[in-house]
């Protein structure tokens, strides 16, 4: 058996104001817009590199706006991409060592936290492997 994690919902108030800050700021691709009966709304976004795509849109879920914490953005080089969102206008924290992984958080305007984290080194992966 296969799975695979494609697409996830993001509850946001404004979809016009998420999608910019998902494509101006943080950088994702926009996969289409559409409105596929009235009142459903559906704007898929992905991150660079990612395999999997986030959803924003109108009619599609109950979360509330602001509620979805802890989706992590894997990447190689966590000081640089931190650099990058910061010059788009990104409000990023200060990046945090914890047991030699670097982490930093980024929310959207409703809210929704992200969590950044840069790539394991193979040192630290092979010292919890032991």
């Amino acid at each position: 058996m296969e799975m695979r994690l494609e697409v996830v919902q993001v509850p946001v108030a404004d979809v016009d104001r998420a999608k910019a800050f998902y494509t101006e700021k943080l950088g994702f691709a926009l996969d289409h817009d559409v409105e596929h009966i009235p009142g459903m709304r559906v704007v898929q976004l992905t991150p660079p590199g990612s395999a999997t795509s986030i959803v924003i849109g109108t009619g599609m879920t109950a979360m509330a706006p602001g509620s979805l914490e802890g989706l992590q953005l894997v990447v190689e080089d966590l000081p640089e991409v931190r650099e990058e969102l910061l010059r788009r206008g990104a409000e990023v924290s200060e990046a945090q060592d914890l047991g030699g992984v670097l982490f930093a958080h980024v929310a959207d305007p409703d809210g929704n936290r992200w969590v950044l984290q840069g790539a394991t080194p193979p040192t630290v992966k092979a010292a919890h492997l032991d």
